[in-house]
C-alpha cells in the first residue's frame, strides 16, 4: 500500500536551514506529482511546494524553499533556508493517485531562538 514517511524535522534558530526527506513506497514514485504541505494549530493545511513536470511554491516560501526528488531513492525533499518563526508547523508530504490523496504522518519543524 502507499506509504509516505517524513523525517528531518526539529528545532532550528531563525535564519537556519533544514532539509526534510519524505520516503515513498507502494506506488511508481517517478510517475506522480509530490507535494509538501504544512499546518499550524487552528489553521488549514497549506500547500508549500509541489514537484511534477515542474515545480511550484507558495508565495510565502519562494526563494527560500526548494523541492526536489530522487526517483532512484523514491524520495522527495524540501530544503528550507532562511527559516523564520512563521515557518513553524507540522510538515506533511502527499500524493494523489487512484482517486485518493495520501498523506504521511508529518514532521514537526519549530523555528525559535
Amino acid at each position: 500500500q502507499v506509504q509516505l514517511v517524513e523525517s528531518g524535522g526539529g528545532l532550528v534558530q531563525p535564519g537556519g536551514s533544514l532539509r526534510l526527506p519524505c520516503a515513498a513506497s507502494g506506488f511508481t514514485f517517478s510517475m506522480y506529482t509530490m507535494t509538501w504541505y504544512r499546518q499550524t494549530p487552528g489553521k488549514e493545511r497549506e500547500l508549500v511546494a509541489l514537484i511534477g513536470s515542474s515545480t511550484n511554491y507558495a508565495d510565502s516560501v519562494k526563494g527560500r524553499f526548494t523541492i526536489s526528488r530522487d526517483n532512484a531513492k523514491n524520495t522527495v525533499y524540501l530544503q528550507m533556508n532562511n527559516l523564520t518563526t512563521e515557518d513553524t508547523a507540522v510538515y506533511y508530504c502527499s500524493t494523489y493517485l487512484g482517486g485518493s490523496t495520501y498523506w504521511g504522518k508529518g514532521t514537526l519543524v519549530t523555528v525559535s531562538s
